[in-house]
């Protein structure tokens, strides 16, 4: 192990994480991509088998170069992973102690654990939104305001397939969590979304959320959810 010139480690895990010059190929490929890519697009490229390339893959996330999430685009069935670089700078966090608390739970507990985190996640979704939100305040800016909070930088992105009001997710201030447990964070952000719509008295069923659905954010889908006419998001 080395030190730099003022004595610092410089034998971190990134670095141990980027010692091969495979890790490193992988690496510009994903930046590169800011749709992010499978394990199978990884493959592919770069001519490795597919389970060296998810090797690879995986060894970048606990890296915390790479985050990981299933990207469905809206399809049913169970959708492969789809890897994307980190940002330099993650955003801070409120409420991380809790949601770390909250991974370290349902690593113990075992059956669905992106359903239990959804469902944890709707009841502190009611909890934010009678927090945040003015009395009367409509669906789409409840779950605005819930995930501003939050350090998401929502950002209304009009209507999606079907007609579904967008909201993209610009940043994601727990990415260093969803790169422990995907499945249970992004469970739980769509819990959070749900249970803010059930404060505003809508369906908390109309709410979907895609996992690195846009190039550049995650995206909520709030179907047979309107803004006013000429109020911006209700």
């Amino acid at each position: 192990m080395g030190t730099g010139p003022t004595g610092e480690t410089i034998d971190t895990p990134r670095h141990r994480a980027l010692g091969t010059a495979s890790r490193v190929a992988i690496l510009s490929l994903v930046r590169a991509a800011p749709s992010g890519v499978t394990t199978a697009e990884i493959a592919e490229h770069s001519g490795l088998h597919l389970s060296t390339a998810r090797a690879h893959l995986d060894r970048l996330v606990e890296a915390g170069l790479l985050v990981k999430a299933r990207a469905s685009d809206g399809q049913p069935g169970r959708p492969a992973w789809r890897y994307r670089a980190v940002a330099d700078d993650p955003a801070p966090a409120p409420y991380r102690s809790l949601a770390a608390a909250l991974l370290d739970h349902l690593g113990d507990a075992g059956g669905d654990v992106r359903a239990t985190a959804a469902s944890v996640g709707q009841g502190w979704g009611r909890k934010l939104a009678a927090a945040a939100a003015e009395p009367g305040t409509g669906p789409v800016r409840t779950v605005l305001d819930v995930l501003n909070g939050l350090g998401f930088s929502p950002a209304p992105a009009g209507e999606g397939a079907g007609g579904a009001t967008e909201i993209h997710l610009r940043t994601c201030p727990f990415l260093d969590l969803v790169g422990r447990n995907p499945d249970a964070m992004c469970g739980l952000h769509a819990g959070v979304v749900r249970g803010a719509l059930e404060h505003a008295g809508a369906p908390s069923g109309a709410a979907v959320l895609e996992p690195f659905g846009a190039p550049t954010a995650c995206v909520v889908r709030l179907s047979a959810i309107r803004p006013a006419p000429g109020t911006g998001p209700a």
